[in-house]
């Protein structure tokens, strides 16, 4: 497997073990089982086979979107992540910005002064 399809595959875990991702929807559902129909986490992954701190989680978001719990919503994570998204790439803007005004100062310093026309 090259360096490529192992970066594609996601972490390696443990022989025998694979990482599951689950749809919104199937979330969506497992957290109304809990929520709605009032039955415990434990049962609802038991029946579902996924794990009890997978549901947790779930559950505890759903409540911090619903405005039922204190903490920041999936809207508000995604913004967190565009932002910093964002600030990475105006980071390297400004870096690369520095170093090209560093080039040009360099570049005047040494060839024809830019105000009167003479020579260095």
């Amino acid at each position: 497997m090259s360096l490529m399809e192992e970066q594609r595959a996601g972490p390696v875990l443990p022989a025998g073990r694979s990482r599951r991702s689950f749809s919104k929807d199937f979330k969506a559902d497992a957290v109304a089982l809990v929520l709605e129909e009032g039955r415990s986490i434990a049962s609802v992954a038991r029946s579902l086979g996924i794990g009890a701190t997978n549901l947790g989680n779930w559950v505890r978001q759903a409540r911090v979107d619903r405005g039922e719990r204190e903490g920041m919503t999936t809207a508000e994570r995604g913004e967190l992540v565009e932002l910093r998204r964002e600030n990475a790439r105006l980071r390297q803007e400004r870096e690369l910005l520095k170093r090209a005004t560093a080039f040009w100062v360099k570049e005047l310093g040494q060839g024809a002064s830019p105000v009167d026309g003479s020579g260095g």
